[in-house]
């Protein structure tokens, strides 16, 4: 029935196509009875004369009748759920054609034209009314496919494979299909496919000159190379740390875990700038040496060592945020057993503690991977000489001459790249158990880590972390002087410039440069975050708990976002929604679609790593207590994987914040991101108001994590602490 009622508002109730005001804004109520594009599809139909409507709303009526004949017993409901599939798929397919056949300018293919004659009438991109429509006739599909026996009958879950699948084509697959159609075009002489080999086996690709001379090698083989060693750094460090914060008993454990995702929450490009600061030619480690030693260390920072110490710096916390949830997992119970079995405690941790923690050792490594080949903003200003794949697609792209199709060959190698690291990563871990929570109630107490593996985890983590304050303190630094490396007079007229308030005749007026920009990403990372989270737990939840037709193919369809370097993912999007029917350029919307599935995957891996933990009896005893599914996932699979919730807020929300290779080409003059803001700021030369914004950003997002760890809470295991009392025994 909500799936008729939906039907019926999103043709009778919500205008159909996208309105310049918004939606909210209700200016599209007035104008609904004098202008078609204003108006609801039903209205159209009737008022204005728009007979391609007719087929939507015929299909939809239909949908009614058979919900009445349901209800009266005049259908089966065999009959009644067949019937709801094919109208469900119909008026699917009829929102499609309509949308593609008719255009601003009105037939949008010349065969129509012939075969119709010219059409006076012309439409803009779709909006709330369509949307609504869209996900009704979703609704009934997926209803009849359950009421025929399909995803173990149950509605709940066709409805999500179905919104998650209509997504990801939506918003992932199209666009990037759209952009990768360009490195089919052909040229002259060559057709499609003589002129992409042309393109995938360039020398300055594929070259080996590093072998064998002074030059460098071709940018596949360096992408690689940076990837995989950052992947390794960067997952090493994050266990260390993760293991830091659960089982030792490190006095400053909140401090240190504040400085562990402290890198993840400011721009690429201050971790780049306090290197510079710091190991550049005029940095102080530089200078130190030179003075002390009369060794000139000139610019070793740029090029891959610098690249590969940025981006360690940067994605150590992503992989601390995968882990955490993981080693927090590990049951104690299974510690004590080794330990009965007189084990001792290297020996438990070797060979069941960090076997238990591989899928998230694992998951780390692929996620790290992943965004190391498509890292931009620590290449362009680290890079010097170094070529690698994501830069060379922005070159492609804003070059003197802009080649879309180079662009999109190199995207193309980049999706290879990380869906042979996707298939390797499933290869090693498909085969194993990593159970570690069941039902019963856990009672053990956590081992501490042997002396050998404490002793390295200090002599990492804390070496680390001095480093971190140092790049940090150096680079926040400058928002207080008035010319780094000129005049270092301190003062505070950057952060005026950037966030001074006036006081008007009607209140607090906002005059700094920054504040547009600031209010802007605010709003736009707080709306994404939880959608983000949602998508990336239900998505998790299908992939771990849910048998049905094309699982490994959605699997493999979220790892596009992810693994397509943010330039590129921009500038799908504005191939993909420049022009009707999603007609999205310009506006919020396409900021907040892009941050929701550039982020998603984070969050489906680290809860995919949660739920590998979580015995699947808890589902079936659910089950037997006839519990639906939604119920099973919202009463008991979500109290439990609120370690993977954390990580999908902080990382989305952070993200949408500090991102810039993905939303540079999407923001406009309203929509202005903080990052595209501050990096304006760094070309111009003002690092001054640029630093004193990332410092703001910084303390901001800050406080923001700490509230999302305060209002999701943490997970209760039941498990006892050291100091804890034994429970007295029971007395008959």
């Amino acid at each position: 029935m909500l799936a008729l009622l939906g039907l019926l508002a999103g043709l009778a109730l919500l205008p159909w196509h996208m309105q310049e005001a918004g939606v909210l804004a209700g200016a599209w109520v007035r104008a609904s009875m004098t202008s078609p594009n204003a108006a609801p599809a039903l209205f159209q139909a009737a008022i204005f004369g728009r007979w391609w409507f007719i087929p939507i709303i015929a299909a939809a009526f239909l949908g009614l009748a058979v919900h009445v004949l349901f209800s009266g017993r005049k259908l089966s409901q065999a009959s009644a759920a067949r019937a709801m599939t094919a109208i469900g798929a119909l008026g699917f397919f009829l929102i499609l054609a309509q949308g593609a056949a008719i255009g601003p300018g009105g037939w949008s293919y010349a065969a129509l034209s012939d075969a119709f004659g010219p059409l006076g009438q012309k439409q803009f991109g779709v909006g709330a009314g369509m949307a609504v429509t869209t996900i009704g006739f979703l609704t009934l599909f997926t209803t009849g496919l359950a009421g025929q026996g399909g995803f173990r009958s149950d509605p709940f879950t066709a409805f999500a494979v179905g919104l998650i699948a209509l997504l990801i084509v939506s918003f992932t697959a199209w666009p990037v299909g759209r952009m990768l159609v360009m490195a089919l075009s052909p040229t002259p002489g060559q057709n499609a496919i003589e002129a992409l080999a042309n393109r995938l086996l360039e020398p300055k690709i594929w070259g080996l000159a590093c072998l064998y001379s002074g030059k460098s090698c071709g940018v596949a083989w360096n992408t690689v190379a940076l990837a995989l060693s950052t992947a390794l750094a960067a997952t090493m460090l994050g266990l260390c740390f993760a293991l830091l914060v659960t089982r030792t008993s490190f006095p400053a454990k909140k401090l240190m875990r504040a400085l562990t995702i402290l890198p993840i929450i400011t721009p690429s490009f201050v971790i780049g700038l306090g290197l510079i600061l710091i190991f550049g030619r005029s940095g102080i480690v530089n200078q130190g040496i030179e003075q002390l030693f009369g060794l000139d260390l000139g610019r070793w920072i740029y090029g891959f060592q610098g690249v590969w110490l940025a981006q360690v710096f940067c994605f150590t916390p992503t992989a601390f945020l995968v882990l955490i949830g993981v080693v927090e997992g590990v049951s104690p119970t299974l510690e004590e057993a080794a330990g009965t079995l007189r084990a001792d405690r290297w020996t438990t941790f070797w060979r069941v503690s960090l076997p238990l923690m591989r899928p998230g050792v694992a998951n780390a490594f692929l996620v790290v991977f992943v965004e190391s080949i498509a890292d931009f903003g620590n290449p362009i200003l680290l890079g010097g000489s170094l070529g690698l794949l994501s830069t060379e697609v922005y070159f492609a792209v804003v070059g003197a001459q802009a080649n879309f199709s180079q662009a999109a060959a190199l995207a193309l190698l980049l999706l290879l790249l990380a869906f042979g690291a996707f298939y390797l990563q499933r290869k090693i871990l498909g085969r194993y158990s990593y159970v570690s929570m069941s039902g019963k109630g856990d009672a053990g107490l956590g081992q501490p880590l042997p002396d050998r593996v404490r002793r390295f985890v200090y002599g990492v983590t804390l070496p680390w972390t001095v480093l971190t304050v140092g790049v940090y303190g150096m680079a926040l630094v400058g928002g207080f002087v008035k010319v780094w490396g000129r005049d270092w007079s301190p003062t505070l007229s950057h952060y005026s410039r950037a966030f001074s308030l006036e006081w008007g005749p009607s209140g607090v007026l906002w005059s700094g440069s920054a504040w547009n920009s600031f209010f802007t990403t605010i709003q736009l990372a707080a709306i994404s975050a939880p959608v983000t989270a949602a998508i990336g737990i239900l998505t998790a939840w299908l992939l771990t708990r849910q048998r049905f037709a094309g699982r490994t193919a959605l699997e493999f369809a979220l790892m596009l976002s992810f693994a397509v370097p943010g330039t590129v993912l921009g500038v799908s999007y504005i191939l993909a929604f420049n022009v009707p029917p999603l007609e999205l350029t310009g506006t919020a919307v396409i900021l907040v679609l892009c941050f929701t599935f550039r982020n998603m995957p984070v969050g489906v891996r680290a809860g995919m790593a949660a739920m590998s933990q979580i015995d699947k009896s808890l589902d079936e005893a659910a089950m037997v207590l006839r519990a639906s599914a939604a119920r099973t996932m919202t009463n008991v699979l979500l109290p439990l994987l609120r370690p993977a919730m954390v990580t999908a807020l902080i990382y989305s929300f952070v993200r949408s914040i500090t991102t810039v290779s993905a939303v540079i080409f999407l923001t406009s003059a309203e929509h202005e991101m903080a990052t595209v803001f501050i990096i304006n700021r760094v070309i111009n030369g003002d690092y001054g108001v640029a630093i004193a914004y990332c410092s703001v950003l910084i303390v901001m997002m800050m406080v923001a994590l700490g509230t999302i760890q305060l209002l999701v809470g943490r997970r209760n295991l039941g498990r006892r602490t050291a100091g804890a009392k034994a429970p007295a025994p029971a007395h008959a």
